[in-house]
């Protein structure tokens, strides 16, 4: 489970227990790592919109410095850790991500096509990396697009671009929704929007993933 750029706060943690009460083991890094353990930065209980922009300026050197070189060295060593886990079944894994974290996710599964069975990203920039990317994807993929993100229009040629490639996928506008509809601690809020979100997930992750609820997997 990659975060959004503000990165691991109590409200990732409460979503990565919700999803484990699932029956999955869930993963949750800290993509920043290299800068020191999180919070990098002190983040408010709540993120509203008078304090987002300063929050954004503080972050966006830290994910600018998240390379694709970064972020795939990276990967590796999340996969490679979930296999050395007794408690986590064999058989494939599933990437989920919010924000940035989505297009973290969509990199994971086209370099891991062999051992990423689902990938489903929110609200994120999904599509930066061009057509090249989809092109690598095997698994099967859910996104789920902020109203604010993105138009019909662009949401009809990412759908294209993703028939083309040939990836399984559902892709979708949640009605109502800014960037940001998932994370509980910002005014982007929207509980039905979160709601949506784990329906869809679920759904993804028990047509994907070997064992579900009846044990521990990726």
């Amino acid at each position: 489970m990659y975060a959004d750029g503000f990165g691991l706060r109590p409200v990732l943690r409460e979503m990565a227990r919700e999803l484990a009460g699932h029956g999955y083991y869930v993963l949750v890094p800290n993509l920043f790592y290299r800068h020191g353990p999180a919070p990098l930065i002190e983040l408010p209980e709540h993120i509203g919109e008078e304090s987002r922009p300063a929050l954004m300026a503080r972050l966006m050197p830290l994910i600018e410095a998240h390379t694709a070189d970064r972020v795939l060295r990276d990967a590796d060593a999340y996969l490679g850790f979930l296999t050395t886990r007794p408690e986590v079944g064999a058989g494939p894994v599933a990437v989920t991500g919010y924000c940035i974290g989505g297009l973290l996710a969509m990199r994971t599964a086209a370099a891991h096509p062999g051992q990423v069975a689902a990938v489903a990203g929110f609200h994120g920039p999904v599509a930066a990396d061009g057509p090249g990317l989809l092109a690598e994807i095997t698994a099967r993929v859910h996104l789920g697009h902020a109203e604010s993100d993105i138009s019909p229009e662009a949401l009809g040629e990412l759908n294209q671009a993703l028939d083309a490639a040939g990836v399984d996928h559902t892709s979708e506008i949640y009605p109502g929704t800014v960037h940001g509809f998932t994370m509980s601690d910002t005014d982007a809020f929207n509980s039905s929007g979160l709601q949506r979100h784990w329906d869809r997930l679920l759904t993804l992750l028990d047509g994907t993933l070997t064992n579900g609820a009846d044990g521990a997997t990726g």
